[in-house]
């Protein structure tokens, strides 16, 4: 299995961006897949999962109504769509599936400074 995130960066509050996570080693479109993240000195965090065929998506109540997770099946890939971001949302951001364990991506560093 093989998860690689990218798209992260520095951006101001109230800004956007959008993660990537491509996806390998696995049957992809069998699994939900969700984005966790980790801010300096805090533990991980859930922050969104979506459901196999993409019908479903389930986030953390302090992204809810900014965030939006998706899936591209075809590709083996996944998104989050970040808007109105905060300070708060700095963290390195990971793409995650349990197939029978957990993987992990390395993450990328999402930045929001002024």
């Amino acid at each position: 299995v093989q998860l690689v995130e990218s798209g992260g960066g520095l951006v101001q509050p109230g800004g956007s961006l959008r993660l990537s996570c491509a996806a390998s080693g696995f049957p992809f479109s069998r699994y939900a897949m969700s984005w966790y993240r980790q801010a300096p000195g805090k533990e991980r965090e859930l922050v969104a999962t979506i459901t196999s065929a993409g019908g479903s998506t389930n986030y953390a109540d302090s992204v809810k109504g900014r965030f939006t997770m998706s899936r591209e099946n075809a590709k083996n890939m996944v998104y989050l769509q970040m808007t109105s971001l905060k300070r708060e949302d700095t963290a390195v951001y990971y793409c995650a599936v349990r197939t029978g364990r957990d993987y992990w991506g390395q993450g990328t560093q999402v930045t929001v400074s002024s």
